[in-house]
């Protein structure tokens, strides 16, 4: 059977108030912590989105961590390959050559920055094959082709199989500068990724890269793949310790560390900004409560002349709160998971509709809003949601307790 508390503060929930201005805050508070509930899931399921797309996108095509020459090109990269696939946390290693250019076509021009790799070795360590459309087979050797990034190519013009200059810098032996080598290049493919980095790399063929520098078998360094990802400068700092040859250390966190820092920034705000928020709407509860405590005086009074105690009395309002929490929470809830699951398709539709881009892929390492729902979020944000409200009842069920069944009764 239910507890006697749980009844009364059940049928007192559902009864028509005879105040309508209790039973407008009593529905305002409801919906102040449905919408809270609703907000944060939504946010918190967008930072979701953001990390999984950092982690199954970015840092699955960006090199974990790099060793480059200090004095120049790595001539004896192999060796440098071995060892570094030597530390337990490196998973695997690959060459490349790196070089910084102007690309021309027409009277457009565009600075980019050439990764030249050897796709079989560059499988172990990235999987940016699987974002370029045909994969590594639309990029043969010795044939003078590149991949350039969706939006180098916009901003260029230029589609799969045009022609277009690319203008690599020379220096001589004392360092000057002199005038830019010109190499003429097909445009075999394009790259996909769907944010910043398709608006700043190409790609082409290691062999082909070091014969336009004249690095005959020499690289620029060697690419490694490490776990945790996480770990990544801890790891490349012990890998350079074991090394015999002389490197710069580099790793993700210095290009893209920002963003993870932001992620879980923007994450702990959004469990501030629940708590707050959603305890501005209980205090709706607190309101609602006391004026029902006013309003049903006369009933508190009875049933303490029926012989009903303190304990009583405090649970059926605490019983009362909590049915508006629960309420809020399981509204806040429902919203929240439709909106979240459809989050990206809906907010693709808006951008649709407006003509404008919310997140624009030469500014952000990604063109679209991503959400991932999380059954722990939706728990925590209506537990807390809860548990507020169960607090905010606590006062206005002690007042109950104080009411003088003479006085009310004899007022009435």
């Amino acid at each position: 059977m239910k507890p006697l508390s749980l009844a009364i503060g059940r049928r007192f929930s559902r009864a028509r108030q005879r105040n309508r201005l209790v039973s407008f805050i009593s529905l305002s508070s409801v919906i102040g912590i449905a919408v809270g509930v609703m907000v944060i899931i939504v946010g918190l399921s967008a930072m979701n989105g953001f990390e999984r797309e950092l982690n199954q996108r970015v840092l699955s095509v960006v090199p974990h961590a790099q060793v480059f020459g200090v004095n120049g090109p790595i001539d004896n990269w192999q060796q440098v390959k071995r060892q570094t696939e030597q530390h337990p946390n490196v998973e695997a290693a690959a060459p490349y050559v790196e070089l910084t250019v102007l690309m021309e076509h027409g009277s457009a021009l565009q600075p980019a920055k050439i990764r030249a790799v050897d796709p079989s070795n560059e499988q172990t360590v990235s999987r940016i094959g699987d974002y370029i459309e045909g994969g590594w087979e639309s990029l043969p050797v010795g044939q003078s082709q590149i991949v350039l990034g969706q939006g180098v190519a916009a901003k260029l013009g230029v589609s799969q199989g045009d022609w277009l200059t690319v203008m690599v810098p020379a220096t001589d032996s004392q360092l000057a500068l002199r005038a830019p080598k010109r190499v003429r290049m097909q445009v075999a493919g394009l790259l996909r990724l769907g944010g910043q980095i398709d608006h700043s790399l190409a790609l082409m063929r290691l062999q082909d890269a070091q014969s336009i520098m004249q690095m005959g078998q020499s690289v620029t360094g060697v690419s490694l793949k490490v776990s945790p990802v996480l770990q990544a400068r801890q790891i490349v700092h012990e890998v350079g310790q074991t090394l015999t040859t002389y490197v710069y250390l580099k790793d993700w966190t210095s290009e893209f560390g920002y963003l993870y820092r932001d992620i879980q920034l923007v994450r702990t705000i959004m469990y501030l900004v629940m708590v707050l928020v959603i305890g501005v709407a209980c205090f709706n509860v607190v309101s609602t409560l006391m004026m029902s405590v006013k309003d049903r005086a006369a009933d508190i009074a009875i049933l303490r002349t029926m012989g009903a105690e303190d304990r009583l009395i405090r649970r059926i309002f605490i019983w009362y709160g909590l049915f508006s929490g629960a309420l809020g929470s399981v509204l806040g809830s429902i919203l929240g998971v439709t909106l979240a699951t459809h989050l990206t398709a809906i907010l693709s539709q808006v951008e649709q509709w407006l003509g404008h881009r919310f997140l624009s892929g030469d500014v952000y390492f990604i063109n679209f809003l991503p959400s991932e729902l999380h059954a722990a979020d939706v728990a925590l944000v209506s537990i807390t949601a809860i548990l507020l409200s169960l607090f905010a009842a606590w006062y206005p069920a002690r007042r109950a307790c104080q009411l003088e069944p003479a006085a009310v009764l004899s007022a009435k």
